[in-house]
């Protein structure tokens, strides 16, 4: 490798960080959190558009910097729709799901969740529960996160911290 293209390949990196910090100062730090598998998606893509630009000789800054203004424009418009247009919502998104109610492990959720109750147990530890009567509930979030909500002098948890959360087999 020649220094010439050693000094190209810097500043093509410097420059496709500088189009991306640039992007998401416009489009907003949400573009690169994990929300839900479009982001992921989302994600993927930038991260296989900026290898290519590095890494391709043929790929243009100028391409590259339009192709990531696409993806996250499709990104921001699709998040949009999410929030506004019901139908794109129950379509696009999953839905939490309780795994662990009053300290009792939801086998038949962890088993449509495609999650192991060892998985379970390690983010119990992680949230410094010392008994399963210590939780109130775990929910496997849409982000693919898992909350843990504890059971401190049996309160009743507030219909909006499970909003959007199925919550049928409680009743």
């Amino acid at each position: 490798m020649s220094l010439q293209e050693i000094f190209e390949l810097v500043f093509t990196v410097l420059g496709i960080f500088s189009i991306i910090i640039i992007i998401t100062r416009v489009f907003g730090l949400r573009t690169f959190a994990k929300m839900s598998s479009f982001d992921f998606a989302s994600t993927i893509a930038v991260g296989s558009v900026l290898a290519a630009i590095i890494l391709n000789t043929n790929f243009s800054l100028l391409k590259g910097a339009v192709i990531l203004v696409a993806i996250i424009g499709f990104q921001t418009l699709f998040s949009f729709l999410v929030r506004k247009v019901d139908v794109f919502k129950q379509l696009f998104t999953n839905k939490p799901q309780i795994i662990m109610w009053n300290g009792k492990i939801l086998f038949y959720r962890l088993k449509k969740c495609n999650i192991g109750e060892d998985d379970l147990i390690a983010k119990l530890r992680e949230a410094n529960v010392h008994d399963f009567n210590e939780v109130k509930a775990v929910i496997f979030e849409s982000t693919g996160d898992i909350s843990v909500i504890h059971n401190e002098e049996n309160k009743d948890v507030s219909p909006q911290i499970l909003k959007n959360v199925e919550t049928g087999f409680l009743q």
